[in-house]
């Protein structure tokens, strides 16, 4: 991280897919005197070229970003920009997607339901090299390090409905039957089919299969 003497600003790139978040946001920033808003993107590709262009002091990260997942876009800021803080800000607070945040290298998180205050906090707690966690998030962060998941089980980076829909996708099963079976829409299975590369590093569904049957999934349905 750059040093910055106390009135310097503190620069921030902000990826999120909605415009009206993204519009909030700047009327949020507009008001914190050190914090400048460098730019602003819409999806994980570009979350990475803008960050290695502007070299921002942090990312504010949602992690339901078209191509890649916010969770591998972050993995990829933080390998190539290793200087910019990552924190997020996203609706999703299942613990799985929390531990697989941090553990790519997320320094805070937090859900959408915060205010402007708690962002700006947040933004400033990063910049300094400071985690910041909403309490809830916090309280369970402790305790997963105190008694962490079984380290066999499969694919812990994945959320809980990922890990049904790789286990259908093992068994062989096209999107339209995986959501027949799991009350879901096609779109929602092929974008969580997505996501599920992205977390994997995958690009195939076929390399996707072939890892989970290695697991022993695909057997349920």
């Amino acid at each position: 991280m750059r040093n910055r003497g106390k009135d310097e600003q503190h620069a921030v790139l902000l990826a999120d897919d909605h415009p009206l978040v993204r519009q909030g946001m700047r009327a949020v920033l507009d008001t914190v005197a050190d914090i400048e808003l460098a730019g602003e993107v819409g999806g994980g590709l570009e979350a990475v070229r803008r960050a290695i262009e502007l070299l921002p002091d942090v990312i504010v990260m949602d992690l339901q970003l078209p191509g890649p997942h916010g969770i591998e876009t972050t993995r990829q800021i933080r390998t190539r920009v290793p200087d910019a803080a990552v924190s997020v800000l996203t609706m999703v607070e299942d613990d799985t997607t929390v531990f697989a945040a941090v553990q790519t290298g997320a320094l805070g998180y937090l859900v959408k339901v915060v205010d402007g205050a708690d962002i700006a906090a947040a933004i400033h707690a990063a910049a300094a090299g400071q985690p910041v966690f909403g309490a809830a998030l916090a309280g369970r962060l402790r305790t997963w390090f105190v008694s962490p998941p079984p380290p066999d089980r499969p694919f812990p980076e994945l959320t809980p409905r990922e890990r049904d829909i790789l286990d259908h996708l093992a068994a062989g099963l096209s999107n339209a039957e995986i959501g027949r079976c799991l009350h879901l829409s096609g779109k929602t299975v092929a974008n969580n089919v997505s996501a599920i590369l992205a977390k994997l590093h995958l690009t195939q569904r076929s390399q996707a299969i072939v890892r989970a049957r290695d697991a022993g999934l695909g057997r349920s349905p």
